[in-house]
């Protein structure tokens, strides 16, 4: 264990990269895999399939021709490609070494997704998904937990489309983020008050405390308006989707508890 963790030293920068693979990101997805047990010919066979690249043949020794031909490959591909080879490696690594070493290659790339601000982290069964700042982490780990303890299974998986539908690569699905997650607060709604009918008739029937009951009609209007009639002069930007998504889970948390 390195110094580092044995003192358990570590920051947490702010996400500064959604967009972009940089290099330190691009070195780090291939070591971290080749620290797991795969042999960089292995690893090779790999990227050469995500990113359908021949291997060259003049290449046999693992150090360092075919060590440099990998980073060369990753180094020069377009950056959400980065996170698909990780991903892939993931998978290859769990077939083929095993679970404990998958465990050990999505701990180390979450560890680097941090200490770089970059804003993707794996969780499980999902792959590579959007992270967030510490306040949605918590929003919605939240949110999943007492949305399926309270048996709302429909909600839990609106919020799970949200956040797949942000997490999206090269371009995040902003409506429909936004849409699945006020659908979300709409199903624990109707769950509470045993109604199908909208969000907007019923949330004056929630009780719920001033001014949070005029919050929530206005945030249902907004996703009204941006999850479902966008336009090219009323396009919300991704930092919109994040901010609803995260007040969406903290909602459906709050009523969810109120309403067990």
């Amino acid at each position: 264990m390195m110094f580092s963790k044995r003192n358990n030293f570590a920051s947490a920068p702010p996400i500064t990269v959604r967009t972009d693979a940089p290099d330190g990101l691009r070195f780090a997805v291939i070591q971290n895999a080749y620290d797991c047990g795969p042999s960089y010919s292995q690893i090779r066979s790999v990227v050469c399939r995500v990113l359908l690249t021949a291997p060259d043949p003049n290449n046999w020794s693992e150090v360092p021709n075919i060590r440099d031909e990998v980073l060369y490959d990753i180094r020069q591909c377009v950056w959400y490609k980065v996170y698909d080879v990780a991903e892939t490696l993931l998978s290859f690594i769990e077939g083929t070494y095993g679970y404990d070493a998958a465990v050990q290659y999505a701990e180390a790339m979450n560890a680097f997704f941090i200490e770089a601000g970059i804003g993707w982290q794996f969780t499980p069964n999902e792959g590579i998904v959007f992270r967030g700042d510490e306040t949605f982490q918590v929003a919605t780990a939240e949110a999943a937990k007492t949305l399926q303890g309270s048996g709302r299974k429909n909600a839990s998986s609106e919020i799970e489309e949200a956040i797949r539908d942000i997490s999206r690569r090269p371009d995040p699905d902003i409506t429909g983020a936004i849409s699945h997650s006020m659908a979300a607060v709409e199903c624990v709604a109707q769950d509470v008050l045993g109604s199908k009918d909208t969000l907007g008739k019923i949330v004056g029937n929630l009780n719920l405390p001033k001014p949070l009951d005029e919050a929530v009609s206005k945030l249902y209007g907004f996703a009204s308006q941006h999850g479902r009639h966008v336009s090219e002069q009323s396009r919300p930007a991704p930092e919109d989707a994040e901010l609803l998504v995260q007040v969406s889970c903290a909602i459906c948390t709050y009523l969810s508890k109120r309403n067990p």
